[in-house]
């Protein structure tokens, strides 16, 4: 039996599955997310540990025999985050999340400085580790003088299932102190952002051995013999891993938190000015370029919170299929944006908004307003020369035809959507654990998943959808500065 462990923002999900991936068993588990001041957002590493202790009760109680032949396990984690030890390996503060965005300044400042770009390949946004650290030595000089070690989230999770400080190449790519091309650490960025080597974990390939589960877990939960943890991956990389996603031009569209445009890559292009993120693969020899936004159903989950009725309520509002694009205007930035602005500034609005607006209309804009940004997003991948003919959707928002639909006409692209199963980071980290106890050949692991139906992009609207998102980034100059 082979065990993912998917670390997201909001939960911890756990896949259990057999050497062929096929699932035999899941778990899943919360925690709070909180936003003590504007531009932050923390947790408690503690909570993820709480969680993970969660899901193994309840795969024991599930399927005892099954776990007891675990023989690997694959971690798959939100990125960027800062979490930080002393010499001791205790926790020094909360975790400063992707969607922190309080290390503004410190981004531009090390985003600035020579050679940044060449050597990690990415601009210096907010939400990555480094100016989180130069934002601490900062205003927390105490607390940066003990950092020992700065691990990303699954990678605490690694250190409590194993003892050992290592992290991957896709997951530390998203940090600004690797060198993406040479998939290393670059003592170069290192030092401009006032860090050492040996306040860095150790790197594996993400199909690699990263460490075994320690004894006394073992014993918790009845496992018998080794339990080898693979090197893993960021959540996006073992999202691909889940879908199959590594020759040229193979995609996804993610629908989730935040939202994400990805596509394989087979050599290493950065092309940092466009905000697009360039990062490893979780597989030797392999790299992916990604636009990401901000919130993608974090959106909706917003527009909930305000007029009281659940997300799924609120989709329920909406047609089957789509009928033209709303004359109101949703600007999806309530934490700032990432590709293509890489503003931690910028603020969501409405354009247009009338008193006869029902909730209905309110929902249908956010929606559109989340599928233009993405429009944004493979716009900026089409900068780079990069091409996708068709993606897969995923995502909790994928789950609406009437925002698939939305989505494949904004992009002009047909979206496949996967039959039902598991197809995701949880499903990829899986297949990572098989890779790596096994020694398996990472594409004979990770196949694509059967494709349930392909949703085409409505022709008779697509020209429609486009002069309303070349509207829609009309906008974006204007409310900048506001």
């Amino acid at each position: 039996m082979f065990l993912g462990l998917d670390l997201g923002t909001s939960g911890l999900k756990a896949i259990l599955t057999d050497e062929t991936g096929a699932v035999q068993a899941t778990a899943h588990a919360t925690y709070d997310n909180p936003h003590p001041h504007v531009g932050w957002s923390e947790q408690d590493p503690a909570d993820w540990v709480t969680a993970c202790e969660s899901v193994l009760d309840a795969l024991k109680a599930d399927a005892p025999e099954k776990l007891a032949a675990l023989k690997g396990i694959g971690l798959s984690g939100h990125m960027h985050g800062a979490t930080l030890v002393d010499a001791a390996g205790e926790v020094l503060r909360p975790c400063m999340l992707w969607n922190d965005t309080r290390s503004a300044d410190e981004a531009a400042w090390m985003d600035s400085q020579p050679e940044i770009h060449a050597i990690t390949g990415n601009i210096v946004f907010p939400g990555f580790t480094a100016p989180k650290l130069l934002w601490l030595k900062k205003h927390e000089p105490d607390v940066f003088a003990k950092v020992a070690k700065v691990l990303l989230p699954k990678d605490y999770l690694r250190l409590w299932l194993t003892g050992d400080y290592i992290s991957d190449m896709s997951d530390s790519a998203g940090t600004s102190w690797l060198d993406v091309g040479a998939r290393d650490w670059s003592e170069q960025a290192l030092a401009t952002g006032h860090m050492r080597r040996d306040q860095m974990p150790d790197l594996v390939e993400g199909s690699n051995p990263g460490g075994e589960m320690r004894a006394a877990l073992r014993d918790r939960w009845g496992i018998t013999g080794t339990v080898v943890v693979a090197g893993s991956a960021g959540d996006n990389a073992a999202a691909a891993c889940g879908a199959g996603c590594f020759a040229e031009g193979q995609g996804f569209v993610s629908l989730g938190t935040s939202g994400v445009l990805l596509a394989a890559k087979e050599n290493y292009a950065p092309d940092a000015a466009s905000a697009v993120h360039t990062f490893c693969h979780a597989v030797p020899g392999r790299w992916y370029q990604m636009g990401v936004i901000l919130a993608a159903t974090d959106c909706l989950n917003w527009l909930s919170r305000q007029v009281g009725r659940s997300p799924a309520e609120l989709i329920g509002l909406l047609p089957e299929t789509v009928n033209g694009p709303s004359q109101l205007t949703f600007l999806p930035y309530l934490s700032g944006e990432r590709t293509p602005h890489n503003s931690a500034s910028v603020r969501g609005a409405f354009i247009g908004l009338d008193v006869g607006h029902t909730p209905a209309d309110l929902t249908q804009a956010v929606v559109e307003g989340v599928s233009f940004a993405l429009r944004d997003c493979l716009a900026a991948l089409s900068g780079t020369g990069t091409a996708l003919s068709s993606v897969l959707a995923m995502g909790g928002g994928a789950r609406s035809s009437f925002w698939r639909e939305t989505l494949a006409t904004t992009l002009d692209l047909p979206l496949s959507v996967p039959a039902d199963g598991e197809f995701g980071a949880a499903l990829g980290a899986a297949r990572l654990g098989i890779t790596a106890a096994t020694g398996a050949d990472p594409a004979d692991v990770m196949t694509p998943p059967d494709i349930g139906s392909v949703v085409e992009p409505n022709g008779k609207l697509t020209e429609a959808y486009a002069e309303k998102w070349r509207r829609y980034q009309a906008l974006y100059p204007a409310i900048q500065g506001i």
